[in-house]
């Protein structure tokens, strides 16, 4: 069973999703976008099959969690510490898909490797890795007109993604239809399972309850310079990337896997963005891996 749950920041919420074993090791997941902490249904049983507690919080503005005026990159991976604390872990694991592989990287720069024992960054949205929007040349026409707007005309980043909920919320066939045809033939057939295309549909939904300023705000950040150097992570960071992915094309996270000194590389051959459900299973297994008791 999921069960929904919340700790308080200050003077905000956050909201999360618990899934998989509740007596297990943690791993707290960083969504995409559009997507919420519903999106830790898709993990649900490849959690359970590998013993782990997976915990998946809404970032500030989107789902039931607050915004967060001047949010930044480390207050999130304050707010992820926070997480664990809640949930009595010393130690635990985060992982990131999409606009949420950026994320578990900041965790990976920022938080003590004493207790952040395994990061996992999937198809991540790594676009201002090496400086702003470095990666424009690599995206889709949409996304780097997206890249440009966000930089240099917010309201109509802005508008694009007011578009893009009302797409999410109130046109879900036609939403739905969009993501399968701009998907590769692997995503394809992740997506033709219709518990996982309804679940990746209602985690998006729920990313715009408070409209889409927190949207704007997160993505906002992944096309900005970041304020961490990847170049200089030498502890293991774990990218896991589809060949054939056609929303995160693989040469942008293989680039900055081949410059951050403790990537681990895991190439799906002819595997898409979803690899992070067609392949949750082995990704979730190395983690369990990592967060076993010593001597086990």
């Amino acid at each position: 069973m999921t069960r929904e749950g919340s700790i308080r920041v200050g003077d905000r919420t956050i909201t999360y999703l618990e899934t998989g074993d509740p007596g297990g090791p943690l791993v707290l997941h960083n969504h995409g976008g559009p997507s919420s902490r519903l999106e830790a249904e898709l993990f649900d049983p490849y959690a359970k099959a590998n013993g782990l507690r997976f915990v998946c919080a809404d970032r500030p503005g989107m789902g039931g969690s607050d915004h967060q005026p001047g949010r930044t990159f480390e207050s999130w991976t304050d707010d992820l510490l926070l997480l664990a604390d809640s949930f009595g872990a010393h130690r635990f694991a985060v992982t990131g898909w999409s606009e949420g592989g950026p994320w578990a990287l900041a965790a990976a720069a920022y938080l003590d490797p004493a207790r952040l024992v395994n990061v996992v960054c999937i198809a991540g949205g790594n676009y201002g890795t090496f400086g702003s929007n470095w990666a424009a040349k690599y995206l889709s026409s949409v996304d780097a007109l997206g890249g440009r707007l966000a930089l240099h005309f917010h309201p109509g980043f802005t508008l694009m993604y007011d578009v893009l909920g009302i797409s999410a919320t109130h046109f879900a066939e036609r939403y739905a239809k969009a993501i399968t045809q701009s998907a590769c033939t692997a995503d394809r057939e992740v997506l033709a399972d219709e518990k996982v295309l309804d679940a990746f549909l209602r985690a998006g939904r729920e990313c715009f309850r408070h409209g889409a300023d927190g949207l704007v705000a997160d993505a906002t950040m992944l096309y900005k310079a970041w304020p961490f150097d990847m170049t200089t992570v030498s502890r293991p960071v774990h990218f896991w990337q589809g060949s054939a992915d056609t929303l995160v094309p693989e040469i942008i996270n293989k680039t900055v896997a081949d410059k951050t000194p403790g990537a681990v590389w895991h190439p799906i051959s002819g595997g898409g963005h979803f690899i992070a459900v067609s392949h949750a299973n082995d990704i979730l297994a190395l983690v369990a891996n990592d967060l076993a008791p010593a001597g086990n």
